[in-house]
């Protein structure tokens, strides 16, 4: 089925029907407000306050269907959008194969059994990303996209301060950067905005995220789980060294990404909306 899958995208995919397509999740669930109001993907605790730019996204689609209606599938404006965003911020790029179709039910429940948790050790990890075809070194290069980004201090409350009954605060942690956590992150507090890579004055992309993992300088227990097997370990050694592979790595595996549980041919739907179904 995955050579079949394959078989479908093509990066020439809308050259007849869309040709000026990219000139602007895999199926866009995530986009879906679930129409019986029930919980869909956005409400998924790892979405809930962390994806952004659903209006974006519906500009872009309606200025899409304007010029060719029913043709470009949400799923595909995601992929194209997460690539150029990336382009712009990053200067890194990637290939990206087209003809998703969109998918009709938003699950919140899915979701969080499918997005790895925060708080989650090397086995549970590696076992939500090896459940997707991904690979432990798929898991280590995505985890760095963790260098940018935004958390909320609701991610931290536990491993600053209530990590075990010996134990308030987790004691892999450099307790120097612990400290600065807690002056951001004060008892109680989800709500306050830090950034996931605090070492740095401002958001770039770069391999530091692995520099803080080595020196117990990242947020989550999550990120900390990188260097706990040897072969994870190996690959975030690999990831640090100057002249890192990092960007050209994350692109390769993002590409990959992108062909996981993708609907094709006559399955799913063009969405006229991305928000709701047609």
């Amino acid at each position: 089925m995955a050579c079949s899958v394959d078989a479908q995208l093509s990066t020439r995919f809308y050259n007849t029907r869309c040709p000026n397509v990219t000139a602007r999740g895999c199926d866009a669930s995530v986009l879906l407000n679930n129409p019986s109001g029930g919980r869909g993907e956005k409400e998924a605790t790892g979405n809930k306050f962390s994806i952004r730019g659903f209006e974006i996204i519906d500009d872009v689609k309606a200025k899409i269907e304007a010029m060719c209606p029913g043709v470009v599938s949400c799923a595909d404006i995601l992929a194209l959008s997460a690539r150029d965003a990336m382009r712009a911020f990053g200067g890194i790029d990637w290939a990206v194969p087209l003809g998703r179709r969109d998918g009709t039910i938003t699950s919140a429940a899915e979701a969080n059994r499918d997005l790895p948790p925060p708080f989650a050790n090397f086995n549970t990890l590696s076992a939500i990303f090896r459940r997707k075809g991904l690979s432990v070194k798929d898991m280590v290069i995505l985890s760095g996209a963790h260098t940018v980004g935004l958390t909320r201090c609701a991610s931290m409350q536990t491993r600053l301060y209530n990590f075990s009954p010996t134990s308030p605060t987790d004691p892999s942690i450099d307790p120097a950067f612990a400290a600065s956590l807690k002056r951001e992150c004060k008892r109680g507090d989800n709500n306050t905005l830090i950034r996931n890579d605090p070492t740095k004055p401002t958001d770039t992309w770069d391999p530091n995220y692995y520099s803080n993992v080595l020196r117990s300088k990242s947020l989550f227990i999550s990120d900390d789980a990188m260097k706990r097997s040897p072969e994870a370990r190996k690959i975030v050694l690999t990831q640090n060294q100057p002249g890192s592979p990092f960007s050209k790595e994350f692109a390769r595996a993002v590409e990959k990404m992108g062909r996981i549980g993708v609907l094709t041919g006559r399955q799913g739907q063009i969405r006229q909306r991305c928000s709701r179904g047609n």
